[in-house]
């Protein structure tokens, strides 16, 4: 199906924004940030999306897919639930390089940025949170069902560890410019696997 033209404009005002809300945050992406970067008038950027919030939201969901979705191929081509934890720590560890020109992770940004300002953006940030979560519970449980994790651990009590030491480790890789720290946290996630999850 081709596109509409205004579909057209829309995905070209996100596609050319989202690096400028993911670097800036909400409130230090202006109007005029917008309109210069897109080169379209205030009135064309209102036409395309309710409000700036509209236009944050749906930034925000192209900069997960296109920062996230890698991911969620490399898990989809692995078959056993121990190859899809192994597949997670293998793509972060080269997280860094994949969003270090972009600003950094989209959760962590966008997800700190809107806490204390935008409900709708900051649940928006929350339900990707879960769904990332979510995905580890449903790649432990496998992996417990194909008899290679230990039956008596908790999935959600590891998924959420996993997560957390993976957005820890991302936030300190941005800060300090160096993938060092998502390299650490990768292989201490391996050996948590190995040695408090294998049967």
């Amino acid at each position: 199906m081709i596109a509409s033209k205004a579909a057209k404009t829309s995905q070209f005002i996100i596609e050319t924004v989202a690096p400028y809300f993911n670097k800036h945050g909400y409130i230090g992406t202006s109007l005029s940030d917008i309109t210069k970067a897109t080169g379209l008038t205030k009135g064309a950027i209102y036409g395309n999306f309710q409000n700036k919030e509209d236009l944050a939201i749906k930034a925000f969901n192209y900069t997960v897919k296109t920062r996230l979705w890698p991911v969620i191929e490399a898990i989809e081509q692995a078959a056993s639930g121990l190859d899809k934890l192994r597949a997670v720590t293998n793509f972060y560890r080269h997280y860094y390089d994949h969003v270090s020109d972009y600003g950094g992770c989209p959760v962590l940004n966008v997800g700190v940025d809107s806490m204390n300002q935008h409900s709708a953006l900051n649940q928006r940030v929350l339900s990707v949170i879960g769904k990332m979560t979510q995905g580890i519970v449903e790649i432990i449980q496998q992996a417990q069902d194909e008899g290679s994790v230990r039956q008596d651990i908790d999935p959600q009590a590891y998924a959420e560890i996993i997560y957390a030491q993976i957005q820890g480790s991302i936030f300190l890789s941005i800060l300090s410019k160096s993938n060092q720290n998502m390299q650490m946290m990768m292989d201490h996630i391996d050996d948590m696997i190995d040695k408090e999850l294998k049967t």
